[in-house]
């Protein structure tokens, strides 16, 4: 992991931590540590998090609601971006939405609460994670065996990233949350303000966008590109048909049987905004699957989304193609060869 002092991808700004505890009578916020210290150690916990939430299939993205029920974490991170309030005033309230969202919902849980507030690629970036701790041993300079506590980062299920920077710009999406399952999810989307109503045409045109990316990645031309690309179109094909939800790591695993970490960490990349678990839409499937045609004197291949985008059009009652924008070093040889014609 980077060290403090050495160049690192995620330039922490602020952090903090508090306690959400669930008792008999409910929940209750406990306030830590509202400006931890940028440490090592620090350091190495929020890249961490950052890196494992990155890598987790399940995610969903959208942006902050604007029903009147909406939680006030929008109005908090103004305040905070603003300079109206410090870190520490943002945490603690946002501490006590968390609260609040926690005690409407059974499936929610406590733990050590991280607000991490950090620049990435000149982009800023605020992430919450809920942590727990995982008791294990270590070995003492006697040579005894003792029990220590420890946080578990690999068991965190609740954990979402609002990208400051896209929400400034007024982007689609720009908060990220790990979906899990049922009222998992709406505990978590709800603690966030998080709208991320399913557009299952972009979602899909999004999905096909990254499958392409893939296969550009790894190289793949001419048949075996073709083979991968129809293989996806028939997995979401069939999801469609049956009206059930693409999952990336299953996917991953039935198209890229070899080696689906690959895959699954283009389908997971915070960046892309994926929404995992949607019923794909058959028609942005299109763009998956190439045209092709051949006589004695010519041949043509082009991808479904060139006839869609108009860059190909197709007469039926002529049974005729018109190919738009071609290419400058053919249009320079088909001007070479009329200007020899005349």
């Amino acid at each position: 992991m980077s060290q403090v002092g050495q160049d690192v991808t995620n330039k922490i700004i602020n952090v903090a931590i508090h306690d959400l505890e669930r008792g008999e009578d409910g929940f209750r916020s406990k306030t830590g540590n509202n400006h931890l210290a940028v440490t090592s150690t620090t350091q190495r916990v929020i890249d961490e998090l950052y890196e494992l939430y990155s890598r987790r299939a399940s995610k969903s993205h959208g942006k902050f609601s604007s029903a009147d029920d909406a939680a006030p974490t929008e109005m908090h991170l103004r305040d905070y971006v603003d300079q109206k309030s410090d870190f520490a005033d943002l945490s603690e309230k946002m501490m006590s939405t968390l609260k609040y969202q926690a005690g409407m919902r059974n499936a929610a849980q406590g733990g050590h609460v991280f607000f991490a507030h950090f620049s990435r690629d000149d982009r800023q970036f605020l992430l919450v994670a809920i942590l727990n701790d995982k008791l294990s041993a270590a070995l003492t300079s006697s040579y005894d065996v003792t029990d220590v506590q420890h946080l578990d980062m690999d068991g965190f299920r609740f954990a979402g990233r609002i990208n400051l920077t896209g929400w400034a710009a007024q982007e689609e999406r720009y908060i990220g949350f790990l979906k899990g399952k049922g009222a998992v999810s709406e505990y978590f989307m709800a603690f966030l303000g998080c709208d991320n109503t399913v557009q299952l045409r972009q979602d899909t045109t999004d999905l096909v966008q990254a499958l392409k990316g893939y296969a550009d990645e790894q190289g793949m031309v001419g048949e075996v590109r073709d083979e991968f690309l129809g293989k996806a179109k028939s997995i979401c094909d069939r999801a469609s048909r049956s009206r059930e939800e693409i999952e990336f790591e299953a996917l991953a695993n039935e198209l890229a049987p070899k080696d689906p970490k690959a895959l699954l960490a283009v389908l997971t990349d915070p960046e892309r905004k994926l929404n995992d678990r949607f019923v794909p839409d058959r028609r942005a499937l299109s763009a998956l699957v190439k045209f092709k045609g051949r006589t004695a004197q010519w041949a043509v291949e082009f991808e479904r989304d060139a006839l869609s985008g108009g860059k190909v059009r197709y007469d039926a009652a002529e049974n005729s193609l018109t190919l738009l924008d071609l290419p400058e070093d053919l249009t320079a040889q088909l001007r070479h060869e009329l200007m020899k014609d005349a």
